[in-house]
């Protein structure tokens, strides 16, 4: 590998020791631009841009990391006449570039060097199949019963064009230039194989913006995700990946990914006073603790009631009706981003959420808890689903391979 390949790592240096705050993950990257000598003192970078995933693995990157402060979410169709071999060539030439992009590499002669000076900042790159995939690659019969289309609901206001689409492709990372890199690199390589369909760009909290880490807040000012299920419960794995006995073998260890666009009407949620959107979400908004007390991770007491006899927790409350016991057990993980696309014509602002979560079998898992928040869940008012996608999110590839290999070689 020539000189030009390896000068973003080799210039790493002293950031190891950022390791020490245990977000390291993998490999680490570091840049100090390809004129660098090759035996120049090593440069050290800031922990952000040191921390980096593993690209290979069981599982793919991009879905129990931490979230990340900038993301992209991005659907590609194939082209017309691209089938099963040119699908197959996109997935091998994108895992490649994305094994170095998550490693803090460049990717080759046309890097366009926008991420330069950065390491890898916890870039993760996730791919995933969507159900017309299956159509035009001509492997129907490989597809799960899963990634059958979702059910309509009552407040769906959906864009066909930003919905769905046969290729999706997930962008993380904890700086922006490194997020947009990821995405332009991918972009340019998809080629003559497949076109965008639509694309979405997101951001959280920075790392290092709070003094010790805490659930993300959304554009509502709520502490957003403190019902996850946790990598220490025993069913954690069950609920969240595919099983390795399932009936499609290529989809083992994988997961698979709701994603929709939520507006909120931010407007009318920041004219209702603090206690009245407490009583909308079930929780306090200064910590995300439930109105029964406690702290954020204590469990709601459902069945208290105040001095008026009144559930404490309202009826329609965001956090009773999501509860995994109001929905047999459903759950799902949660990792979204937010957005701000600017002002809508009305004078309102284009924003929300970015809801992304994963798991077993949306079947089970979005679904039911989606339904029953659709026939009344007192957030529903302040929010719109614009668009919608759900997609099938394959185990991670093993060194050599690339995402999808055993499904479109099996």
């Amino acid at each position: 590998m020539s000189d030009n390949h390896i000068s973003r790592r080799r210039l790493l240096g002293t950031a190891g020791a950022a390791g020490a705050t245990g977000l390291v993950l993998g490999a680490a990257g570091g840049a100090a631009g390809y004129a660098a000598a090759a035996d120049a003192p090593p440069t050290p970078l800031t922990a952000v841009g040191a921390t980096s995933a593993a690209f290979h693995g069981t599982h793919q990157a991009g879905i129990t990391d931490p979230q990340q402060s900038h993301g992209h979410l991005v659907a590609f169709d194939l082209r017309p006449g691209a089938g099963r071999r040119e699908a197959a060539a996109l997935m091998r030439r994108w895992s490649e570039l994305a094994s170095r992009l998550m490693a803090g590499e460049p990717t080759g002669e046309d890097d366009t060097g926008v991420a330069l000076d950065a390491g890898p900042s916890s870039l993760t790159v996730t791919f995933g199949f969507g159900r017309t995939f299956f159509d035009r690659t001509s492997l129907t019969a490989a597809r799960p019963v899963q990634l059958d289309p979702l059910p309509a609901f009552s407040a769906d206001r959906l864009d066909a064009g930003r919905s769905e689409g046969d290729l999706w492709v997930q962008i993380g990372a904890d700086d922006a230039l490194v997020a947009f890199h990821a995405l332009r690199t991918l972009q340019k390589a998809a080629g003559d194989a497949a076109r965008v369909r639509w694309q979405m760009n997101g951001f959280n909290r920075s790392p290092g913006a709070t003094a010790k880490p805490m659930t993300a807040r959304n554009l509502m000012g709520q502490v957003d995700g403190t019902g996850n299920p946790q990598p220490s419960e025993p069913d954690f794995r069950q609920r969240v990946f595919v099983p390795a006995d399932t009936e499609h073998a290529w989809m083992a260890q994988g997961s698979y990914a709701v994603v929709r666009r939520i507006r909120m009407l931010l407007d009318d949620w920041e004219k209702l006073p603090l206690d009245r959107q407490e009583r909308v979400i079930g929780r306090r908004k200064s910590d995300g603790a439930p109105l029964t007390g406690g702290t954020e991770t204590t469990e709601p007491d459902l069945d208290a009631a105040g001095p008026d006899g009144r559930p404490v927790i309202a009826a329609d409350a965001h956090a009773r009706i999501s509860a995994p016991e109001q929905n047999g057990g459903a759950a799902m993980l949660r990792r979204p981003f937010s957005f701000h696309d600017g002002m809508r014509a009305d004078g309102t602002p284009d924003a929300g959420l970015l809801f992304v979560c994963w798991q077993a079998d949306p079947l089970r898992g979005f679904v039911p808890v989606q339904r029953k928040l659709d026939r009344g869940d007192a957030l529903s008012p302040f929010i719109r689903h614009e668009a919608s996608g759900l997609f099938a999110v394959p185990g991670g590839p093993g060194k050599g391979e690339y995402v999808g290999q055993a499904l479109l070689e099996g």
